[in-house]
């Protein structure tokens, strides 16, 4: 089973990704170095005849073998055919992904736009995935109603600082702020999906109502090279300890009010709120208030399956492969029921145990009676991946604490952006922004 980024199906979008460890290509396949080598490589992949690659490239072991058990590279390009036909291929620029030098390739299908991204280790090439569309790198907002300032997540214990950006109101303050938590997966400080950025949208949208915005690039964004075969990493190292610190780093600042920090975490982000209210409690920070958005109180295999579910019956027809992909996915998911009987070296969907019995002692709901703080649970009543069934379980567990307020919003997805559940991941397809009556919501609920 190839290595899998937690809850990477967000997007029905193709992840193929090894681990790290290239190994010694035969010298007479060619090194992939410059972004006219990508784009040569992208367009034979894209092409009539992306079989004519095996072979002709250096690949590290990883990668061959993640590549074999799709079918070659012909059967790495039939996996992209949920994105349609080829459109247009942009140009290719050079980046950093989880600590590979990676090369990104704005397409254009006749269903989504994307990035392919292709990551790669002295040369060899050791990871194709999709990533969010752009036509380059963008420039930072400019604004007569903020400022956007560039403020890294220092966290010594772990690999190293994180890139982050403080959206600050005009003036000298002292202003109330948020402090954003990622959802699952890798993502970047924007948690950017296809054309989607609703962090970016919650920071500009909050400064203008006179709210700072802390959010940062997540851990496994810019260090997942480095964290891929650490086989005790839990939730509180990818998500929780960032956090905490996060609201630290904030309260120090001139133009924040240190008493007035809430956090907000979105999908999973929001179900790990309780655990960092936990800890906040436990170091001695404070937060004036927390914010859940899309927070889910079952366990995270449990939504995985109901997804998968869902995905699939929104197929006209479900191919022979396509049934044989889910159920290993779900064969997967099985081995949760026996978590004790793993040993160190198993993955679940390319997680090691301890993630996984983390959350199985985590009890989302529990941890949740402790808050005191004024807390506002958001659920958009169009979401397929955390559903109202899951809005249901929140108010009858907390509805009647007079610390939690919890909105619903008709015509609103997972990423509160307008869809129908209908769609399933077509709606993050196009550009859209965070519905403005979201913004207002929280923008109340933190300013009072």
């Amino acid at each position: 089973m190839k290595r899998m980024n937690i809850l990477s199906f967000l997007l029905a979008a193709v992840m193929i990704f090894s681990a790290c460890s290239a190994a010694a290509a035969a010298q007479t396949t060619r090194k992939m170095e410059t972004a006219a080598d990508a784009e040569e490589w992208i367009r034979i992949f894209l092409g009539e005849d992306p079989g004519s690659l095996e072979g002709e490239w250096a690949m590290t072991a990883q990668m061959e073998a993640a590549a074999a058990r799709l079918g070659g590279i012909e059967g790495m390009a039939a996996s992209l055919s949920m994105l349609g036909d080829v459109v247009e291929i942009g140009s290719v620029y050079e980046t950093q992904l989880q600590g590979y030098q990676a090369f990104c390739v704005p397409c254009v299908f006749s269903a989504m736009s994307v990035n392919l991204v292709l990551a790669t280790e002295n040369g060899a090439i050791a990871g194709l995935s999709t990533g969010p569309y752009s036509k380059g790198t963008e420039e930072a907002a400019v604004s007569d109603d903020f400022d956007s300032l560039d403020l890294a997540l220092p966290v010594p214990a772990q690999n190293g600082e994180l890139p982050g950006t403080l959206t600050v109101p005009k003036g000298d303050g002292p202003f109330p702020a948020v402090i954003l938590v990622h959802g699952s997966g890798p993502s970047d400080r924007d948690e950017t999906v296809a054309g989607i950025k609703p962090f970016r949208d919650l920071a500009e949208g909050l400064a203008v109502k006179g709210i700072a915005v802390y959010r940062f690039d997540k851990r496994t964004y810019v260090y997942g090279k480095q964290m891929a075969d650490d086989r005790e990493i839990t939730l509180e190292d990818e998500t929780i300890e960032d956090a905490v610190n996060a609201v630290h780093l904030l309260s120090e600042q001139e133009r924040i009010d240190p008493g007035r920090i809430c956090v907000l975490g979105h999908s999973l982000g929001g179900n790990a709120i309780p655990a960092i209210a936990r800890e906040l409690e436990d170091s001695g920070e404070k937060a004036c208030g927390f914010i859940l958005m899309a927070a889910s109180p079952r366990p995270l295999d449990v939504l995985m399956r109901e997804q998968y579910d869902f995905l699939y019956s929104l197929m006209p027809e479900v191919t022979g492969e396509q049934q044989a992909e889910k159920d290993e996915i779900f064969a997967e998911l099985d081995k949760l029921q026996n978590l004790d009987e793993l040993s160190e070296e198993d993955t679940v969907l390319g997680i090691f145990p301890p993630y996984w019995k983390w959350l199985a002692q985590y009890d989302v709901l529990e941890t949740a009676q402790e808050i005191t703080a004024p807390c506002l649970l958001l659920q958009g009543e169009e979401d397929y991946q955390v559903t109202m069934e899951d809005f249901s379980m929140w108010k009858e567990a907390l509805g009647d604490k007079e610390n939690w307020q919890m909105i619903s919003y008709p015509g609103l997805t997972h990423l509160f952006t307008p869809g129908q559940k209908s769609e399933g991941a077509d709606a993050y397809a196009r550009e859209a922004k965070v519905d403005a009556q979201v913004i207002e919501d929280i923008a109340e609920f933190i300013s009072h």
